[in-house]
């Protein structure tokens, strides 16, 4: 039996593994960032690892909480620790955390000095909550505006109602970077948000915000620079069927779940590393 297939504790034996499962040494990277704090309070009784399986395995089926397979803990305790570590921000910085590894994992420093912004709007449900209408795209939900590096990590999503124009959502996601990255330069966007965002970017995060433009007059698909590595990301996400529409009352939770599919791209990425690793 492999790695990737052993199971770590008695609960898991229960069950066949699904793709989505972490491997050993996946939970290996990412157990310590879930560790309980030292001190006072009711210990930890759960077995995490069958929580975080049960969470990934949501994300990518898309399947409603209640429908999770009877072999994972009952839904309302998955969920329970799910909404709890979208609102401490616990997924954001295990997000951050990874993101360092993978980078120092491709021969790069720990922080980006350059990154590429866009938005992607997507309908909302009968769940509720906020939503707007995209007059662009037609699309009456939300939009979930992230920023990645050069290799297509997340640095950060903010979800906002589709109603509010791009330069304005660009705002909402750019000003949690304030101070945050020292390196940051240059960040990349479409035509859409030129104008006086580009002295915002200027005077607050003190970067260029360089514009990515079509030739004038032209037709037609083509891969634009830098613009196709935040479209690949979007692509990654995609597969991850949570997203293919908003079905979160709350943005904060919409957002965990983005985080999520960010989190486990990661950490297959670096399992890959190191199997490379073992192998050579």
């Amino acid at each position: 039996m492999s790695e990737s297939e052993q199971p770590a504790s008695t609960s898991e034996r229960r069950r066949r593994r699904y793709p989505s499962d972490v491997t050993n040494h996946e939970w290996a990277i990412i157990s310590p960032l879930l560790a309980q704090a030292p001190g006072p309070g009711r210990k930890r009784t759960v077995d995490l690892r069958a929580i975080i399986n049960a969470i990934f395995y949501l994300n990518r089926t898309g399947v409603q909480w209640r429908y999770l397979p009877h072999g994972f803990p009952f839904w309302s305790h998955v969920y329970y620790y799910f909404r709890k570590w979208a609102r401490d921000g616990t997924w954001r910085r295990i997000n951050g955390l990874l993101r360092e590894k993978v980078r120092l994992g491709a021969s790069k420093l720990a922080e980006p000095s350059a990154a590429i912004i866009d938005s992607q709007s997507v309908k909302t449900t009968e769940a509720g909550g906020p939503d707007g209408y995209d007059a662009g795209k037609q699309v009456t939900g939300r939009k979930r505006h992230i920023v990645v590096d050069t290799l297509g990590l997340l640095l950060i999503v903010v979800v906002h109602i589709a109603s509010i124009q791009d330069p304005a959502g660009a705002k909402l996601v750019l000003t949690p970077l304030i101070g945050r990255f020292s390196r940051l330069k240059l960040i990349w966007a479409d035509g859409i948000y030129q104008g006086p965002l580009v002295d915002w970017v200027k005077s607050k995060l003190d970067c260029v915000l360089e514009i990515v433009r079509r030739a004038a007059g032209e037709r037609g698909f083509r891969v634009l620079p830098k613009r196709w590595i935040v479209e690949r990301t979007f692509a990654w996400f995609n597969r991850y069927r949570r997203l293919s529409k908003d079905y979160e009352a709350d943005p904060r939770m919409s957002e965990g779940m983005v985080y999520l599919a960010s989190i486990r791209l990661m950490l297959r990425r670096l399992d890959r590393q190191k199997r490379r690793v073992c192998a050579g």
